[in-house]
């Protein structure tokens, strides 16, 4: 038994609607793996849509939808494509292999389950997400500062925004600007300006205590924080932290207007999905804000 904690461990949603087949499977697959269990379709894919596993061992057979159902909608969703998805299934003709990779699975492993195997193919798809999701992360993190670019805040804030319109939770963005950057570059060098962004970038992002939560470079001296599941009170809080977390740097900054070490000016927008508005809208709104804060003196949160 690994001595990490579960949170730590790759997490696999076990699907099927006979409680022996699920707990068969949790004996062969505990200790390495965070076991979810679900005993049908449409709980399967409320599991996954709230907290996407790395993969999902699924039934064929089940009342109500059945499993190749279920992995269409899966593949379906942006949320969830990614996921790989194994069938674990008594049916083994062609034809059901057929529409099984048909409609998104990469392998298929019979019942009665043999341990060695069942662990040896759930290790190998492991392996393979972790190797795309890097991949992935390679393609969508800004080259400097380490953190996220915008083609990915443009994808996430789309995922983000369905999943809290599906959930009726609120969603709320911060953008943040370092404040007079255009001088503190024309005084200390562009070199000294890249590291500026790296440090704020850091700092920013150690500020982050959510999985969901999601900093990201939005162009130039400009960021941006995605905050699902949270209200305005929080993401103004959040905010304010964002911006102790920049002054507690020290990072001189002799030519501002503001203070004598670096700042940002932070704009934050809040929305309720499921009643109002859109992404657009919501990012336009914690646009409007920042400028406020920028108006009103800089260094400051507005919302």
């Amino acid at each position: 038994m690994t001595d990490r904690a579960a949170t730590d461990l790759p997490r696999i949603l076990v699907v099927d609607d006979q409680p022996t087949n699920i707990q068969t499977l949790y004996q062969v697959l505990k200790g390495e793996y965070d076991v979810a269990m679900a005993t049908d379709g449409l709980q399967a894919i409320a599991l996954c849509q709230r907290r996407p596993p790395d993969l999902v061992l699924l039934d064929v057979v089940m009342p109500g939808i059945d499993g190749f159902e279920v992995c269409k909608r899966l593949k379906a969703d942006s949320a969830t494509r990614d996921v790989p998805v194994i069938f674990v299934t008594a049916r083994d003709s062609t034809e059901d292999e057929t529409q099984g990779l048909e409609v998104g699975a990469v392998d298929f492993i019979t019942k009665p389950v043999n341990p060695p195997v069942v662990r040896a193919r759930v290790r190998t798809h492991i392996s393979l997400k972790r190797q795309a999701d890097l991949l992935r992360s390679m393609a969508f993190n800004d080259g400097l500062t380490g953190v996220a670019n915008r083609r990915w805040f443009d994808e996430r804030l789309q995922v983000e925004w369905l999943r809290c319109r599906r959930n009726k939770l609120p969603m709320s963005l911060i953008l943040l600007d370092i404040d007079n950057f255009k001088s503190f570059n024309d005084r200390y060098g562009h070199q000294a300006g890249d590291d500026c962004l790296r440090a704020v970038a850091t700092a920013m992002a150690a500020r982050l205590g959510r999985p969901a939560d999601l900093l990201a470079r939005y162009g130039g001296e400009e960021f941006v924080c995605l905050l699902p599941e949270t209200p305005m009170d929080g993401a103004r809080a959040k905010a304010d932290d964002l911006g102790r977390a920049i002054v507690e740097l020290g990072i001189a900054h002799a030519d501002s207007s503001t203070a004598a070490v670096v700042t940002i000016s932070r704009g934050v927008a809040t929305a309720q999905p499921a009643v109002d508005g859109s992404p657009s809208e919501l990012l336009q709104r914690a646009d409007e804000k920042l400028y406020a804060a920028k108006r009103a003196g800089r260094n400051r949160t507005e919302a």
